[in-house]
């Protein structure tokens, strides 16, 4: 997967699947030092996702300020060869002063065994995960 750097920020694509549908986001920033991943709420309408009773809703904190967010397991987190089926991510405004559909967060890249080449400005998979 190729990563684009923009304003000095690193991006990526990723592909969202929930109840048989399937969404592609082009603007996900890339993030170490994001504990979980995010997506914008507005950038998902056409998944037909929201808040439910049951999913949990908390404030999150970030050097984008603070927000309130709800968690919900998606079928499945793509970022190029990278993938997680049943991944729980963060819903959010994300009102950030930029454009954003999302954030991929550490629990991702963790759960993939990524490995992020700054050389080559691309991610792929390591050899143990």
């Amino acid at each position: 997967m190729k990563i684009r750097v923009e304003d000095g920020l690193a991006f990526v694509s990723a592909i969202i699947r929930y109840r048989d549908q399937s969404i592609e986001l082009d603007n996900m920033l890339l993030d170490t030092g994001s504990v979980g991943t995010m997506l914008a709420i507005d950038q998902i309408e056409a998944l037909n996702l929201s808040a439910e009773p049951g999913d949990m809703i908390y404030r999150v904190v970030g050097i984008g300020g603070a927000e309130y967010v709800f968690s919900k397991s998606v079928d499945s987190l793509s970022v190029g060869h990278l993938q997680v089926s049943s991944f729980t991510v963060e819903f959010g405004a994300m009102r950030y002063g930029f454009a954003l559909d999302g954030i991929v967060g550490l629990d991702f890249l963790l759960e993939t065994g990524a490995v992020i080449d700054l050389t080559q400005l691309e991610m792929y998979q390591g050899i143990s995960a």
